[in-house]
């Protein structure tokens, strides 16, 4: 596992296409100011020695020299030693709707990603939970079994989109009977299931008959309503531009609402409760205290306790690149220049 310690120094990076489009513009101009002092081939006869290639391979050992310190600066840690501890907490399945009217526009930025930030935010509320997650339209996936690694759960979080699954719909039933084999503990006392929808249900009634198979494995069944209840077209967008809106058959715009009333059938069969996530704070907030309330169960659990610092290997790697950007002369290298690699004309 690698860690990294101060990450701030990312933004020194920022400073290499700066370094790159000076570069190209001081040699642009150089050409300019060359061509109006003499002729190329005079220049040529003037300069014999000098190189073209030794300008562009100085700026790129500057650049990797620049890169490899500010790694250096962040310092990568590697985990060394892997320990077995005790954890108490709750197992946690997200089900994610992606399906396209997860894209309306009607609470912002869109469905989709109020929800993700939804869940998120509860993320970071969990302190020793194992939570799981999945994506579901037409039909379920399953984007992360349960883990207590909270950094990849949001990193799969935040990769979700409308396009990862071909068959549209919105299939909670399905959802929920996948959720049920995530619980791979037999003797966790508290198994949690929040579906994170608009409600916009297309799997014919399955979901209902899906929660009370759920709830006899022990599964409580949440559900978060994402979206309004006037709801809203579903824009279809290239480029992060609107070129038109969703139509039906007959050509007409389709408004997608969210249907409040099936995610609250769903959540009172569930043994669970709706929650409106319209308001990101009030939502997470009331989750947290639903979750802080149930029965804690102890587990095993291995993470890294000893990371040992990399920063000498980039310290090391940037300064040898730095050096030889110093004591490479633009001039052509007498040896190269034997080797006539380029089959240049002798001047």
């Amino acid at each position: 596992m690698i860690q990294l310690d101060e990450k701030i120094y990312f933004y020194l990076l920022f400073i290499i296409p700066i370094m790159i489009v000076f570069f190209i513009g001081l040699q642009l101009w150089k050409n300019k100011t060359q061509k109006s002092f003499a002729h190329p081939e005079l220049l040529k006869r003037l300069t014999p020695n000098k190189s073209g290639l030794k300008s562009a391979l100085k700026l790129i050992f500057l650049l990797l020299g620049l890169t490899f310190l500010v790694l250096g600066l962040v310092n990568p840690k590697i985990g060394t030693k892997l320990e077995t501890v005790k954890r108490e907490g709750v197992d946690i399945v997200f089900a994610v709707d992606v399906s396209k009217s997860m894209l309306a526009e009607d609470i912002a930025p869109n469905r989709l990603e109020k929800s993700k930030r939804l869940v998120s935010e509860i993320i970071n509320q969990l302190a020793s939970d194992r939570i799981g997650i999945i994506a579901y339209a037409g039909q379920a996936y399953p984007q992360l079994p349960i883990t207590t690694d909270y950094g990849a759960a949001k990193m799969f979080l935040q990769s979700m989109n409308t396009d990862m699954l071909s068959s549209q719909g919105t299939a909670i039933g399905e959802a929920i009977e996948l959720a049920s084999t995530y619980y791979d503990d037999e003797e966790q006392t508290n198994r949690v299931l929040f579906i994170i929808s608009d409600g916009e249900d297309h799997s014919e009634g399955t979901a209902i008959d899906a929660v009370e198979l759920a709830v006899e494995e022990g599964i409580r069944v949440y559900t978060v309503g994402v979206g309004k209840p006037k709801g809203g077209p579903i824009p279809i967008k290239k480029n992060g531009i609107v070129e038109s809106l969703k139509k039906d058959a007959q050509g007409e715009v389709v408004i997608t609402k969210l249907n409040e009333q099936i995610l609250t059938d769903i959540a009172s069969e569930g043994n669970g409760e709706y929650i409106n996530g319209a308001k990101t704070e009030e939502a997470v907030e009331y989750i947290k205290e639903q979750l802080f309330q149930m029965d804690k169960k102890e587990f095993e659990a291995k993470q890294f306790a000893e990371f040992k610092d990399q920063f000498q290997w980039f310290l090391g790697a940037g300064l040898l690149f730095l050096f030889l950007d110093i004591f490479l002369l633009d001039r052509k290298t007498k040896w190269l220049k034997k080797l006539n690699l380029f089959n240049e004309k002798e001047i």
